[in-house]
């Protein structure tokens, strides 16, 4: 008589019952294996981490590693080759000391007073966006109008990026993320987005102007450090980032919003609460559910379980930022909660350097469409929209909406 085999572990990622909130598998885990092994598309196995106590112990144990060419990373996406080149220069790779000394070059960039320096330009930027999309016959996709060219047009003048080659970065980000991509579609459209910051970063070498970029490249300078390859890394890490998790927020906040008008309202006769409703929609959405994937380095005990080193962990920041006992009743939307505890950008060494910047666009956005659009209504129903559910940040590829 044969031993029965031990049951698979469940498949990851896990489906989503509602496009608003997180996979309801990650309560299960959370109540009975809080860390706990599943298999990847790959069917390679990895760990999972669902209490918002063991996600942020994790993340700030120097055990673990950020290097993505790693073979055991539990990456989501079809793995592609990538040489140590091709990853020269992307932060969220890096791991001390290598990280926290370029970390340090930028950090300065993104603190809070500079951000808010940046309001009134903002609120500029997100008034002519939405001049642009009135002058449509009542009817836009809010995407393409609203939620991509604002935070694209901010990061790409605060990098010294040309606004209107962003068809080219557009385009190439979204086939990156994209789960379904092609192993060699996403690898074209890397090379092809280095490629283009590569030639950028030559022109600011030898025409420096007032932008990050032109400021990176004087920095390494008079340190003697700089490596054209490393800032060309440095540059395509803050433009992804910079525009798409943010675009990503802006589309999901809206349609939320507009199924649930009272919260329009409420926006509108207080908008000085706008700040607190974002930092709700930051936790209730956490669309950067893998970014804290890491490998460990050494066997680490965590939870009562000890993960072997060499392992892929993914810590998910979605179900943490789910866990009742943290944030009471948290499948409750409540704009009047303090969720600044949130980890939607990330914890420990690695947590979002353009969080400040995030926020502040993400107000200023809510706040502005719904003043200046007061009738704005989704044309389909949000529930049959195209979500992305197969890409590496959550969010909505098309939102049709009239006025």
């Amino acid at each position: 008589m044969t031993e029965a085999a031990d049951p698979p572990f469940p498949n990851f990622p896990m489906p989503r019952e509602c496009p608003f909130r997180p996979p309801a598998g990650y309560t299960e885990l959370r109540a009975e294996r809080p860390v706990s092994q599943v298999t990847l598309p790959s069917g390679n196995n990895a760990w999972v981490i669902s209490d918002y106590a063991l996600v942020r112990e994790f993340l700030a144990d120097s055990r673990t590693s950020a290097n993505r060419a790693h073979p055991s990373y539990p990456s989501v996406l079809p793995r592609q080759p990538v040489s140590s080149q091709q990853a020269k220069g992307l932060l969220t790779w890096m791991d001390p000391p290598e990280h926290t000394a370029h970390r340090r070059m930028v950090v300065n960039e993104f603190t809070a007073k500079r951000v808010a320096a940046m309001g009134p330009h903002i609120r500029a930027i997100t008034e002519d966006c939405i001049d642009q999309m009135l002058l449509n016959d009542r009817s836009a996709d809010l995407v393409q109008s609203l939620s991509l060219p604002v935070p694209s047009r901010v990061i790409c003048e605060l990098l010294g990026v040309p606004y209107s080659d962003r068809e080219l970065f557009d385009k190439r980000t979204v086939v990156i993320l994209n789960h379904q991509s092609a192993v060699e579609d996403r690898m074209a459209a890397w090379q092809e987005l280095r490629s283009y910051l590569s030639d950028l970063v030559s022109v600011k070498v030898q025409a420096p102007e007032d932008d990050l970029l032109s400021r990176l490249v004087k920095k390494y300078q008079d340190a003697g450090t700089f490596d054209h390859e490393l800032l060309t890394g440095l540059a395509v890490a803050l433009l992804v980032a910079g525009h798409e998790t943010t675009a990503n927020m802006i589309s999901l906040g809206t349609v939320f919003l507009l199924d649930n008008p009272d919260r329009i309202a409420e926006l509108r006769e207080h908008p000085e609460h706008a700040g607190q409703m974002v930092e709700e929609l930051l936790r209730y959405f956490s669309i950067a559910d893998y970014s804290t994937s890491r490998v460990t380095t050494s066997d680490i005990e965590i939870g009562g379980v000890v993960i072997p080193g060499g392992s892929g962990v993914i810590a998910l920041n979605s179900a943490a930022n789910n866990d009742e006992k943290i944030f009471a009743a948290p499948e409750e939307f409540n704009a009047h909660r303090d969720a600044r505890r949130h980890m939607a950008f990330g914890y420990g060494i690695h947590q979002c350097l353009g969080q400040s910047l995030a926020r502040l666009e993400l107000e200023i956005v809510f706040t502005t469409l719904f003043r200046r659009i007061p009738d704005l209504r989704l044309t389909t129903p949000s529930a049959q929209l195209s979500y992305k559910h197969n890409a590496a940040f959550y969010g909505i590829y098309e939102v049709p909406v009239a006025w």
